[in-house]
C-alpha cells in the first residue's frame, strides 16, 4: 500500500547506500520526496532546483559575453567529473 505504483524492482533500485557520492541521483531531495508520496512538494523541489541550475547557467553566460565585451579572458565553465573525448570507434565528441 506504500508503493506508491512503483515496481519492487524500481523501490530497490533506488534504496540508500553508504558510501555513495555526494552526487548520486538517489541522494536527490525531489526523488526521496517522490518516493515517499509525497507528489506536489516533489514537484516543487524539483522546479526549485532547475530553476537555480538555469540562473546559475544565465549568470555563466553573462560573465562570459562580458569578457567577450571588455577583452578580459574568460576562463569557460568546465565540469567536475566530466571531460570531452573523442569517441574511439565512433569517432564523436562524448
Amino acid at each position: 500500500e506504500n508503493m506508491y505504483y512503483f515496481s519492487e524492482l524500481a523501490l530497490t533500485l533506488n534504496a540508500p547506500e553508504s558510501g555513495t557520492a555526494p552526487t548520486d541521483s538517489r541522494r536527490r531531495p525531489d526523488q526521496r520526496l517522490m518516493e515517499n508520496g509525497r507528489w506536489d512538494e516533489a514537484n516543487a523541489e524539483k522546479q526549485r532546483l532547475e530553476e537555480k541550475q538555469r540562473i546559475s547557467r544565465k549568470r555563466r553566460e553573462a560573465e562570459a559575453a562580458r569578457a567577450t565585451e571588455d577583452g578580459t579572458p574568460y576562463d569557460p565553465y568546465k565540469p567536475l567529473w566530466f571531460e570531452r573525448k573523442k569517441d574511439p570507434g565512433t569517432q564523436e565528441l562524448a
